[in-house]
């Protein structure tokens, strides 16, 4: 091999490393904040949800006996 092509794809690799370095450094420096909305470059990478929350489904309303006993003749 080249040793210039060696070291073309060797600088390269060490740019993708940096840059994982620096994503997760500032990951780390954003832990120590409270609740609340994430940060832009953050809300590039979770997925929107659509729709309602699990636990939301219709309900049918209870009606009491006393209720339905008042109302027949």
């Amino acid at each position: 091999m080249d040793v210039s092509k060696i070291l073309a794809e060797l600088k390269a690799e060490r740019e993708q490393i940096e840059e994982a370095i620096s994503s997760l450094e500032r990951l780390a420096r954003g832990r120590g904040r409270g609740p609340g909305r994430p940060p832009s470059w953050m809300s590039d990478t979770t997925p929107k949800r659509r729709g309602r929350p699990p636990g939301s489904k219709n309900k049918v309303a209870r009606v009491e006996p006393r209720a339905l006993a008042a109302t027949s003749p």
